[in-house]
C-alpha cells in the first residue's frame, strides 16, 4: 500500500468516526446533530471540554468506544504524517546528494548562468546534442524548471567565485552568461575568465553599448538577441530562399545536415596534404566551407592547393555520418 493511499485511508476514517459520533449522540441520547458532532470533535481531540450535556450509562458506554477509535484513529493519523515528512525530507536530501554527486562527476561540460528564456534555450539545444551542461540561478522557481528537467542545477550567483566554483569550472569546456542584466553578465565574464582563463565564454548583451565592454572584460563571443532578430528580419526581406534552407537544414525541420569543426591532430595523415591531395569530398562526402589555420586566420572557400597543417581547423558541412567519417579520417 502506497503512502498516499495510507493517508487517505486515515483521513477517511477520521471521517467515519467523526459520522459514527453525531449518530450515535443522536440516536442514544437524542441530542441535536450539531451538537453530537461538536461532543464527537471535543472527545477526538481531547482538549478537556467536558460533557456538553449529561451522558446516560447507554450514552457513557458509547462514548467509551467512541473514546478508543478516536484514540486509534488519531494515532494512525499522526504516524501516517509523520512518516509521510520524514519521506518527503529524507527524499529532498537524497534527491540533493544525488545531484551533489552527479556535479562531481561533470567534466568537459558547459556552464550556464541565467534559467530565463535564453538560458532555457541554450540549456534544451545542449541536450539535444547531448552535451552535458549545468544551470547556474539565482532565482528558485526558475531553478525548479531544470530540475523537472533533468538537467543539474545550482541555486546561487554566477557573479561569485563560490558558484563557479561548485560548477566545477576547472573542468568545464565553456560558458555560457546568459542572465537579462547587463552588469550581471560583465560580472560573470570577468569572475569566469580570471578563474579559467583561455575559456571560451559567450555572453548575452541587452543594450548594444555593453557589448565592446563585455569583450573587453574576456568574452570570446558576444550575442545581441534584439541585433539578431532585427538583423533575421532585415534577411527575411532581402533573402527569404536562403533563411528557408538555413531552416530547413539547421533548424526545426532537421534535414540532416550539420556545420561541424574537426581539428586536424598532429599525427594526423591529412597534415602536410593540400584540400586537393587529402579528398575529403571524394572520400567523406563533406564540404570543406573554410579552414580556420592555426595562426586563428580564417579563409572561407578554401582554394584546393591550401595546405593542411597540424591544429587546423576544418569548417565542414554535410550529413551527420559523412562529419563523423571526417572525423576519422582526420583521426588516422
Amino acid at each position: 500500500m502506497t503512502l498516499r493511499l495510507r493517508l487517505l485511508l486515515t483521513l477517511l476514517l477520521i471521517v467515519a468516526v467523526c459520522a459514527i459520533g453525531a449518530i450515535g449522540f443522536h440516536i442514544i441520547e437524542g441530542w441535536p446533530w450539531f451538537d453530537g458532532l461538536y461532543m464527537t470533535v471535543i472527545t477526538m481531540t481531547t482538549v478537556g471540554y467536558g460533557e456538553i450535556r449529561p451522558l446516560t450509562h447507554e450514552g457513557r458506554i458509547f462514548n467509551i468506544f467512541l473514546i478508543l477509535s478516536s484514540v486509534t484513529a488519531g494515532g494512525l493519523l499522526l504516524a501516517t504524517a509523520t512518516q509521510a515528512l520524514l519521506e518527503f525530507e529524507l527524499g529532498s536530501f537524497m534527491g540533493r546528494r544525488r545531484l551533489e554527486k552527479e556535479i562531481e562527476k561533470l567534466k568537459g561540460h558547459y556552464i550556464i548562468c541565467g534559467a530565463g528564456r535564453v538560458g532555457r534555450t541554450v540549456a534544451r539545444e545542449f541536450r539535444t546534442h547531448n552535451i552535458p551542461c549545468l544551470i547556474i540561478e539565482l532565482d528558485a522557481q526558475r531553478a525548479e524548471w531544470a530540475i523537472k528537467e533533468g538537467i543539474p542545477v545550482l541555486i546561487g550567483s554566477g557573479t561569485t567565485e563560490e558558484s563557479l566554483k561548485r560548477a566545477r569550472i576547472e573542468h568545464a569546456k565553456g560558458l555560457v552568461a546568459a542572465v537579462t542584466s547587463d552588469a550581471d553578465n560583465l560580472y560573470i565574464v570577468l569572475t569566469a575568465s580570471g578563474m579559467r582563463p583561455g575559456m571560451p565564454i559567450i555572453a548575452r548583451a541587452s543594450e548594444e553599448e555593453a557589448i565592446p565592454k563585455l569583450r573587453r572584460a574576456g568574452a570570446t563571443q558576444v550575442l545581441s538577441p534584439y541585433q539578431f532578430i532585427g538583423h533575421r528580419i532585415v534577411q527575411l526581406v532581402l533573402r527569404p530562399h536562403v533563411l528557408d534552407f538555413i531552416d530547413s537544414a539547421f533548424g526545426s525541420q532537421r534535414m540532416d545536415i550539420q556545420i561541424e569543426e574537426i581539428r586536424i591532430p598532429d599525427n594526423s595523415k591529412l597534415a602536410g596534404k593540400t584540400l586537393e591531395g587529402a579528398e575529403i569530398r571524394k572520400r567523406t562526402g563533406v564540404m570543406i566551407v573554410a579552414l580556420k589555420k592555426i595562426d586563428g586566420t580564417m579563409t572561407f572557400s578554401p582554394a584546393p592547393e591550401e595546405v593542411l597543417c597540424a591544429g587546423d581547423h576544418l569548417i565542414a558541412i554535410g550529413s551527420a555520418g559523412d562529419l563523423e567519417k571526417l572525423e576519422t579520417l582526420a583521426g588516422m
